[in-house]
């Protein structure tokens, strides 16, 4: 859990994700020499602060985006929310401005959030929940495993992966917007039209914690039914633990492939969490341990 403890604790919320990918590509760097297939590294112009992997003859994508939710200091400490923060009194904020650290503590009024801190923060400043990581035998708990928890699946899918792309993304807590150029290129240059969106899902009445990575069959979205039946069926002969989720609402990465004009099928499929949005979200450990497992037989498979 070293690398995902080193994950949460990146600044990277929507829109500045640059840190994060830097993370990315000195991991890639340092450790790619002993994985199976040695990926070619896409990235710079054209692909902002997304980064692409490339490992042989790929037919399957997984796309991870590198964000998290925040804030963004307005005037006069005002808050405005990046993504769908869980906002309560009290919750510690961090970040940097011209005049050096930040760590304040959040406000809530009727109407507007503010950050109590000894000075007025530069305009434009982002602030994100500082980040207390812990981890007991059975599950891990910290701000940002949504989706830095994606971001670690991605990466020790990578290990062993002989043909496949990996897409880091940028933007999806706050409406997306990178996805889309992003499939075109995949799909443009690697003919690859199927994907699966490394992601994190909530516990519901219908999810349960320790029971399984979640597989997706809907939510704000819908994808392909015939690929869905394909995923729960390789899922099913695997004998990974696995779980079903039907949801009418929430939405991923996968709802810009859908709406692209390229003929993208797609699946979330990604551990439950609880405390969502929050400094105190949690993962069980099972859940982490068939996400990793499950995406592998995927990426073989598919």
């Amino acid at each position: 859990m070293d690398l995902l403890k080193k994950l949460c604790q990146i600044h990277g919320p929507s829109g500045n994700e640059v840190a994060v990918k830097d993370f990315i590509l000195e991991y890639v760097a340092h450790h790619s020499g002993s994985w199976k297939c040695q990926p070619i590294v896409i990235q710079g112009e054209g692909f902002q602060d997304c980064l692409i992997l490339v490992f042989g003859t790929p037919r399957t994508a997984i796309f991870a985006h590198m964000d998290t939710i925040g804030f963004t200091v307005r005037y006069k400490n005002e808050l405005v929310p990046i993504g769908g923060p869980d906002v309560k009194d009290g919750m510690v904020l961090v970040g940097n401005d011209s005049q050096g650290p930040v760590r304040g503590y959040l406000k809530e009024t009727e109407e507007k959030l503010f950050i109590e801190f000894e000075r007025e923060i530069d305009r434009g400043t982002e602030l994100v929940f500082e980040t207390n990581f812990r981890e007991t035998e059975d599950a891990v708990q910290s701000a940002y495993l949504d989706n830095r928890l994606g971001v670690w699946n991605a990466l020790r899918v990578a290990e062993t992966l002989e043909n496949g792309i990996i897409a880091f993304s940028c933007w999806e807590e706050h409406g997306g917007g990178s996805v889309a150029y992003l499939g075109k290129y995949i799909y443009e240059r690697f003919k690859v039209r199927q994907a699966l969106i490394s992601d994190i899902t909530w516990i519901t009445e219908g999810v349960t914690a320790g029971h399984g990575v979640v597989i997706s069959m809907r939510d704000r979205s819908i994808p392909r039914r015939s690929y869905i039946n394909k995923i729960i069926d390789l899922a099913r002969e695997s004998g990974i633990p696995y779980q079903l989720e039907v949801e009418g609402s929430g939405g991923s990465d996968g709802k810009e492939l859908q709406a692209s004009p390229f003929p993208f099928d797609w699946c979330f499929v990604g551990a439950g969490e609880d405390n969502v949005h929050s400094p105190d979200e949690i993962v069980m450990k099972k859940d982490i341990e068939s996400m990793a497992q499950l995406y592998k037989v995927l990426m073989e498979r598919l």
